[in-house]
């Protein structure tokens, strides 16, 4: 997918969050995370497990949290927060990955939306932030 079609242009009628292909990919991200994080070792139930867990949560809340604000400036926040929290999970992962938890088929399906919501992220960023032009 590309970029620039990740999302539902903020120029159009983007009336809700939900309207953000972006905010319907963090969630997919978000289930296979728990889809992924399912098998590790019950030592990690409050440590990595949970953690990227979080992280995952927290892309979409920061997505849907910044769409409710009042301010351009506002919701330019709450999507940088929702980056980070995308990198975290994607350091996570990373980690994830060397101590071998998980199956490897789930962690590469993570990585892979880690990355698209990345891309759509950057341009939804990009897009807000762009002036608009004088009606």
């Amino acid at each position: 997918m590309d970029s620039e079609e990740a999302f539902v242009d903020v120029e159009q009628d983007v009336r809700s969050f939900r309207d953000l292909i972006v905010w319907h990919r963090s969630i997919q991200l978000s289930v296979s995370v728990y889809e992924f994080t399912r098998t590790f070792p019950s030592d990690e139930l409050y440590g990595l497990r949970s953690q990227v867990r979080r992280a995952a949560v927290s892309i979409s809340s920061n997505i849907a949290e910044g769409s409710g604000r009042r301010s351009t400036g506002e919701l330019i926040q709450f999507l940088g927060i929702a980056r980070g929290s995308n990198y975290e999970v994607q350091a996570q992962l990373l980690i994830a990955r060397e101590l071998g938890f998980g199956l490897e088929v789930n962690c590469t399906k993570c990585e892979q939306l880690s990355h698209e919501v990345e891309k759509m992220l950057n341009a939804l960023i990009t897009s807000v932030a762009k002036p608009k032009p004088s009606k």
